[in-house]
């Protein structure tokens, strides 16, 4: 716990100093004052975030987390969890959509077993973008007990800071979160109802594509597991701890991480929310650090980021995770920024600026 106190104290309040100053520098820039948007607002961010004027955006990583979830024995999936293990070995040797997009963006991806029901032992697992923080061989079903002890939960948070806190030796100067776990958008949903107060009916999805037998079990079952277990919303270690899962605490800790380090963090989709809403209760200073990559398929996605107050950059009907929204948003972080840095003003560039209207 006092890892998790520590990066919790040394997260400060959004510093907006440099908000005038980087406001003036893309109003001068040639083009109508606004006309780029949500890029220019991106720019602006990451001047608050950082710190500094010239951000840099060199070194981006996706933290991708794996975790398995007990309650897939209820039959909440349409896959067998088996698939988790086999999608890591997948993300180590680069054949996963976040492979791919990462690449497209310029970002490395750090794989990492929170808690996979299964041993990671292939040799090939020796690379540099695999990580192993197990906290254990998955969650317990959380529709017959805690999903996980409190110390466990607590250790998953410190497990994510510690991953942050390694790969930060290699430069990070964006993160974003992505996640791969069977299950786990039934532990989302649970932990969004547990803070927001919204009926499970408007925050479950289809996850990996379900039957409709299937999705109404699923209901079923969160309300089976909220009630069974009584999460207090007003601790999120407990929520964490009786409806959550180890790689969503994983991604709580690298959000926490991120913040105390002044690093923007850009947010995947339904899963990252459910770490989100996790890191923002406890520390609500973490939402000025993040970015809402998109808009997930999962319908109780929008309703977390409403609740967070955290509007999305895209919406492409996504629902893959891995931190696939991460990559895409992160480019365009990344344009945002060069705009900023790159383009001539109007004085550099001798080009007339507005002129203002005559009576």
């Amino acid at each position: 716990m006092q890892k998790l106190k520590e990066i919790i104290s040394k997260i400060e309040k959004l510093d907006h100093s440099l908000a005038e100053e980087t406001q003036k520098r893309l109003d001068n820039l040639t083009k109508p004052q606004g006309s780029l948007g949500r890029l220019e607002e991106l720019a602006k961010r990451a001047v608050e975030i950082t710190g500094n004027v010239n951000p840099p955006i060199k070194n981006k990583v996706i933290f991708t987390m794996a975790g398995d979830h007990g309650i897939v024995e209820e039959g909440v999936s349409a896959f067998p969890q088996e698939v988790t293990p086999q999608m890591i070995y997948n993300f180590i040797e680069g054949g996963a959509g976040i492979n791919v997009l990462a690449g497209h963006v310029g970002a490395r991806v750090v794989v990492v077993d929170m808690g996979v029901a299964a041993k990671i032992q292939n040799p090939k697992c020796k690379r540099q973008n695999f990580k192993d923080k197990k906290v254990n061989f998955g969650t317990k079903n959380m529709a017959k007990a805690a999903a996980m002890t409190r110390e466990e939960a607590v250790k998953s948070i410190e497990n994510g800071i510690e991953v942050f806190e390694e790969e930060l030796v290699n430069g990070i100067d964006i993160a974003g979160t992505g996640d791969m776990g069977i299950g786990n958008t039934t532990a989302s949903s649970a932990i969004a109802a547990c803070f927001t107060g919204k009926p499970v009916e408007d925050l479950t999805g289809r996850g990996t594509g379900i039957s409709e037998e299937t999705f109404l079990n699923k209901i079923s079952v969160i309300k089976k597991a909220l009630k069974l277990n009584r999460p207090n919303p007003k601790d999120a270690i407990d929520v964490l701890s009786k409806v959550g899962g180890f790689e969503i605490g994983g991604l709580a800790g690298v959000i926490l991480s991120g913040a105390s380090h002044r690093i923007p963090v850009v947010i995947d989709g339904f899963i990252s929310g459910a770490s989100a809403l996790i890191a923002y209760h406890l520390e609500p200073k973490i939402k000025d650090y993040l970015i809402a990559a998109h808009c997930s398929v999962e319908q109780g996605h929008k309703i977390v980021l409403d609740y967070m107050g955290l509007k999305p950059l895209l919406d492409l009907d996504l629902r893959l995770g891995e931190g696939t929204g991460s990559a895409l948003a992160i480019s365009l972080v990344e344009a945002g920024i060069k705009i900023m840095t790159e383009m001539a003003t109007f004085q550099d560039a001798g080009v007339s600026e507005k002129v203002e209207s005559r009576k």
